[in-house]
This record gives C-alpha cells, structure tokens and sequence, in this order.
C-alpha cells in the first residue's frame, strides 16, 4: 500500500531531509499539513516566511528578514538544535537563480544534515537551476482526495448547524474533486450565505466553478454540445463499442473488475466525422467536453511547456468525469522528419508527459484523439495501452452515404421526400461533411429560384463538388495502406478496405 502525504512528509523530516520543496498553490493547506507534522514530531518550531510579511512563528522575531530572501536563511541558525524546527519559505523559487541565494542553499543542503532542521519551499512550479538538482527533494501535493473533501464539507455542514445526509455527501464530495481546499471553502461559504445551508442544490455551482476554473486556464475550452450518435450516418460499429465502454464507467463494472476506459484514437481523412464523434460522445455520456489544441501547450521559457502539460492534466482531471478531445493530435506532436532537438527537446518531453499519464491515469477522463496524417503519428503513440482502441474512420459507403444524405435532409427540411438512389451513386467518395455541403448548397440553388428543394437540385450541387478523395488522393492512399495492416479497426460495419478508383 503507497505510504499516505502525511506518511511521506513525516519520514522526510524525521530522516533530516535538509531542503523540501512542495509543489502546490495551495499555501494553507501547506501550511496546516506542517502544523500536523511539527505536533507529530514531537512538537517542532514551525516558522513562516514571506517576502512582504517577514518571518512569522517566533515571538521575539516578528517581521524579521521582511524583503530580505537571504537573512531568511539564516532564520534556522538561530534556533537550538535540541528544539527541531521547520521553516516554510513562500514564493522562494523566484529566487533561486540569485547566485548568491543558489549558494547559500547548497551551504544549507550540506549543514542541515546534522540538526534536526527543514527548510520547505512551497510553490506551484520551479525551473530548478542544474546546481540544485541534488539538493532539494520533490514532494508532489495533489489536490485534496475525496476523504478530505468529505472530511472538509462534513465539518463545514456539523459547524453551520446543518448536517448534511450521507448521500449528500458523497454527491457534492464526487462534484467536488479536482478543486483546491480553499475553492471547496468557498463554495460552502457562498452557499451558507445564500441558503443558510449545504445541500444537493450546489451540484450545479460546484459545475459552474469548474467551468470557470477552464476558463481562466486558457489551456482548454470547454465545449458545450448537443450531439448525439444519432447525427451521425453510419459508424455503427464504433457506436457500440463506445456504448460498451461508457457502461464500463459505472460502479457495477468497478465491482466487475474493470478499470476506467482509457481513451480512443479516430483516425481518418478530413470530414468523415471524427470530431462530430467526440462531441457526442461527450453529450451522449452526460460528461462535459473539454477541447485540447496543443499548441496551447508549448510556451516559450525553459520549462513553461512543461508546466503547462502538467497544469492542463490537473485542470482535465479536476473536470472528471469527462471527456479530454484532443483535436488533429497528429500537428501537435507529429512526426515532421526532425529528432525532435530543434526545440531542445521540448515537444519529446510535453508528448513523453502526455503518454505517461494516459498509460498510468486512475482518473474518469476519457482521451477523444483525432487524427488525419497517420503516418506523421509517432509510434508510442500508438502502442497498446496508451488508448483502448484505434478506429479507422473511411470515407461511406453506398448505404453510409445514404444515411448521411437521409440525416441531413431530414433535419433541415423535415416534411420532403426526396428519392435518393442517383444522388448516393452520383456522390462516390465523398465524405460526409462534403455530403452535408452538397445538401446546403442544393437548398441554396432552390430558395434562389423560390421554390421547393428538388432531386435535381441535389444532383447539380454535387456535380460542382470537387471531393477530397481527388484532391487529397496521396494521403488516402498511405491511410488505406496503413490501416490494410491491421493497425486499427473499422468504424463502419466489417467491410473489405476497396482500392481507390485511380483517375481524373
């Protein structure tokens, strides 16, 4: 059983680990977790400091070192050995390429070894300088689990005078995860102000708050949606895979013995509706629909992009359940003929980040990929265990396209029939966004001349549309050869992979 937070940091103190750094926003629930540990631990000194306020914790040193980061250090040497103390340092990282700070921490990292003193820096990220790599010790502090969070809401509910049902609990606690302890507190402040109370009514706030938190992010995009599979022609084989694996969300399939889907990779050319398929699946689902472009990702200072992966991987999984579409994932990390050092390395490390977590992930975020040049997709990328399956989305066949065409006509003019036959023939190898543009383009010709949408009509608009099985033969030729080897299944109904029809 992993050792819990609380375990870790005791046994990081106690072995006389010299410098901590915390990686977390979360300063208060820092600073209470070293309460605990210092009583734990027989009672240590806990100090504070921050560059506006000084030091704080000892009495006869109040404010000492304010706008001073080096005087700081030397807060510990002032402190019997016999005592044992833990001083907290806030916002130090925006310090440590000082030269002269850099070098009194590994004087420190060295002289801290026989006292039992920890010095602890907490901040969200920190670009260590190479020096001090050796010197400082890593704890990760992820946002609060859902013991704490029933734990937190449970005392907020019993100190209100209001307790809260256990069922209530346990839906605001699932609402809950992913947000930081001080946003929780202040849900439950804003609701105890508005009703008196905690209840099943803060479901949709709780929501609401993480809608926002995406916002601000600027790293994804929250995307409403109101498709279904139903809009979508054919595909039927994808659909019920996908009907399989949202039952695999549920408690029943956890007592099973299954473990939360991973993801899917679509592959396909353009318009054969990869991302309508994301979209409804996401509504389908009743999960919200979170858009990565990765891009996004890559910043321009030494381990920003980095952060950045780390920070969107938080944000996706404070969303869960829910569904992460990766969008054309094959221009974000695509293989482009380089090694990958024109960046120094850069986009290798954010895809290794990526790959690491979609393999390792305990969370209900369900990874939508999409991509249309597979062969610049890298091959990690495409190993077993990085998705649940790879779907090879073609251009319709005869009946698919006649689906499509059915679909499109019956959502925008409902109450006309029209027979199909000669249009389904006339529209071979078109996609099927190319097929929802031939209808839109035949109602345009008929309002033009005032009167009613004909056959005819659509026979006219799809003549005058240059498809991409034309324009784009190269490319389906490679998709085909690739998906020939057995790389990925077929989206539609089991059907042999046809030969293009070479020609103008």
């Amino acid at each position: 059983m992993e050792p819990s937070l609380s375990d870790q940091l005791d046994l990081l103190i106690r072995s006389r680990t010299p410098i901590l750094w915390i990686r977390s926003l979360e300063e208060e629930r820092v600073e209470t977790l070293l309460e605990q540990a210092a009583r734990r631990l027989g009672g240590r000194l806990l100090l504070r400091w921050d560059f506006v306020a000084g030091l704080r914790g000892a009495p006869n040193r109040i404010a000492e070192a304010a706008r001073n980061p080096m005087a700081a250090l030397d807060a510990l040497g002032a402190v019997p050995a016999e005592q044992g103390a833990i001083l907290l340092l806030k916002d130090f990282h925006r310090y440590g390429d000082d030269p002269g700070i850099c070098r009194r921490l590994r004087n420190l990292a060295t002289s801290l070894r026989t006292v039992p003193h920890t010095l602890v820096i907490s901040a969200p990220d920190w670009q260590l300088p190479r020096e001090l790599e050796d010197s400082i010790t890593l704890l990760e502090l992820p946002l609060p689990g859902a013991a704490e969070i029933r734990a937190l809401l449970g005392s907020i509910a019993a100190a209100s005078g209001q307790p809260l049902d256990p069922a209530v609990i346990e839906q605001l606690t699932g609402a809950c995860h992913g947000l930081s302890e001080w946003r929780v507190r202040q849900l439950a402040a804003r609701a105890l102000a508005r009703r008196g109370q905690l209840g099943a009514d803060d479901l949709a706030e709780v929501l609401e708050e993480k809608r926002q938190a995406i916002a601000r992010s600027e790293l994804l995009e929250y995307c409403p949606s109101e498709a279904t599979p139903a809009d979508i022609g054919g595909l039927e084989a994808l659909k019920h895979w996908l009907d399989q694996r949202h039952r695999a969300f549920s408690e029943e399939a956890r007592r099973y013995g299954l473990p939360l889907p991973r993801g899917v990779l679509l592959v396909g050319p353009q318009g054969t509706g990869k991302s309508l398929t994301a979209k409804a699946i996401a509504h389908s689902w009743g999960m919200p629909l979170l858009r990565l472009d990765v891009g996004r990702l890559f910043a321009g200072l030494v381990g920003a992009s980095e952060a950045r992966t780390r920070e969107m991987i938080q944000r996706a999984e404070a969303m869960a359940p829910c569904v992460l579409w990766i969008d054309e994932i094959d221009k974000g990390f695509g293989l482009t003929g380089g090694d990958g050092r024109s960046d120094g390395g850069t986009s290798q490390r954010v895809l290794g980040t990526v790959l690491t977590w979609m393999a390792e992930k305990t969370s209900a975020v369900f990874v939508v990929a999409t991509a249309n040049a597979v062969e610049r997709l890298p091959a990690e990328l495409l190993r077993k265990g990085r998705f649940d399956e790879i779907f090879l989305l073609e251009l319709p066949d005869a009946e698919e396209r006649r689906a499509i065409l059915d679909l499109q006509l019956r959502r925008r003019r409902p109450d006309l029939t029209i027979p199909l036959e000669v249009l389904v023939d006339r529209t071979d190898e078109f996609s099927g966004a190319e097929l929802e543009q031939t209808v839109i383009e035949a109602m345009h010709l008929a309002f033009g001349d005032g009167r009613e949408l004909a056959e005819a009509d659509l026979i006219a608009a799809a003549s005058q549309v240059v498809p991409l099985s034309r324009t784009a033969r190269e490319q389906l030729e490679v998709l085909h050869q690739w998906a020939s080897s057995g790389r990925a299944r077929p989206a539609s109904a089991p059907r042999s992979i046809p030969p293009l029809v070479t020609g103008p």
